[in-house]
């Protein structure tokens, strides 16, 4: 039987069906002189001819915010109700641009502007689901974007990187595409050292990676940290992830012919079941379950539920339903998972046997703190 590696490296791409692809801030304003319409024009291009191909194309566009900027002409990003602004005044430009582009290509688009709560309200995310496959069907390139105009540090995405890894997990995508003015991920950074050297492929779990990994620049949140953790995002539902120049000649359409351009990052796992990956794609907690090694032990060998006996400790203000992230004793991530019962009663059963919840509680819930179907490992 082939290995993951050789299933999941550059020949994938030939026969993926479906890809999202994200392009960054600095690319669609030229480093912040406004919109690039001819680099923008080809991009387009490019993924009119997937489309011709059959292959099914998800566009993830950041820009809404520098754009604005540009237009009001700010050089700096200004306070959080001034980037909203900004982004509501970028936001139409950027829309009508990609529309004209397309419909030279007789393409119709579909703007889809997203926030973190519509991905982790499960009735939501099922919507959102339905609505980019119904496009998607229709030969429709849905364009998304974080919803600038409305979210807050609390309840953003962080990056328009993570928003296209969890597209890609919601629409079970073959690859994701992140196109950026960088020719890829290097072992050094190439800014200060001329020895730096590419990395044409890796893991996207490896944790090496994180270590090479930079920062954002002015115009965008993200930098590689947030495209080696997309790639990690993405890998939880197969998908390939690919960080590319954009300012290379045809470099969509290279990519996926399978030529080796920029870094692959390839998964190595399974593919999570689709409510393990709304789980795992959840990015706001509001509590956290520290864990006894055997508890730790059980979740990752077995895929247990979690018992109110493994716990050691409960921090914050969780009520029933409620994102928890469960850490072992030293606070490393172990798992998430939706709780059965809110903060105080946790504090009251943890440390305690599952027949023992009635005798303390009064009433019984249920007899898992996290039942195995609302659980899964980090």
């Amino acid at each position: 039987m082939e290995s993951n590696e050789q299933i999941l490296g550059r020949s994938a791409l030939s026969r993926a069906r479906r890809v999202v692809v994200k392009i960054g801030s600095a690319l669609l304003t030229n480093d912040g002189r406004g919109l690039d319409e001819p680099a923008i024009g080809g991009w387009v291009d490019q993924i009119a001819a997937l489309h011709q191909k059959g292959i099914e194309v998800v566009l993830v566009s950041s820009g809404a915010v520098a754009a604005g900027m540009v237009r009001l002409g700010w050089q700096v990003r200004p306070s959080v109700h001034e980037l909203q602004a900004a982004a509501a005044v970028g936001q139409n430009g950027l829309t009508q641009c990609y529309e004209q582009h397309f419909a030279r290509h007789d393409m119709l688009t579909a703007q889809i502007l997203l926030t973190h709560d519509d991905l982790s309200n499960r009735k939501r995310y099922l919507n959102a689901l339905s609505a980019l496959r119904t496009l998607v069907e229709m030969r429709v390139v849905p364009v998304i974007n974080e919803n600038d105009t409305v979210v807050t540090d609390e309840i953003r995405f962080g990056d328009n990187d993570t928003l296209g890894a969890l597209v890609a997990n919601l629409l079970e995508a073959d690859a994701l595409l992140l196109l950026t003015d960088q020719e890829g991920l290097f072992d050094a950074d190439p800014r200060h050292n001329p020895n730096a050297q590419m990395i044409a492929e890796g893991r996207a779990d490896d944790p090496r990676l994180a270590a090479v990994a930079g920062s954002g620049g002015a115009l965008g949140r993200g930098g590689m940290s947030t495209k080696v953790r997309a790639a990690q995002l993405a890998a939880r539902s197969g998908a390939v992830t690919v960080i590319a120049s954009g300012r290379q000649p045809d470099v969509i359409n290279r990519i996926m012919s399978g030529e080796a351009l920029g870094t692959l990052l390839r998964p190595d796992q399974v593919p999570m079941a689709a409510r393990k990956r709304w789980l795992a794609g959840q990015l706001q907690v509001r509590g956290t379950l520290v864990l006894d090694a055997g508890a730790v032990k059980v979740l990752r060998d077995k895929g247990s539920s979690l018992l109110a006996v493994g716990v050691r400790d409960v921090q914050g203000g969780f009520k029933r339903g409620d994102m928890v992230v469960c850490v072992d004793e030293q606070g490393a991530s172990v798992a998430k998972g939706l709780v059965n019962y809110g903060a105080d009663e946790a504090r009251q059963l943890a440390g305690q046997p599952s027949h023992q919840i009635e005798a303390i509680l009064g009433y019984v819930e249920a007899h898992e703190l996290i039942h195995r179907d609302n659980l899964v490992v980090i």
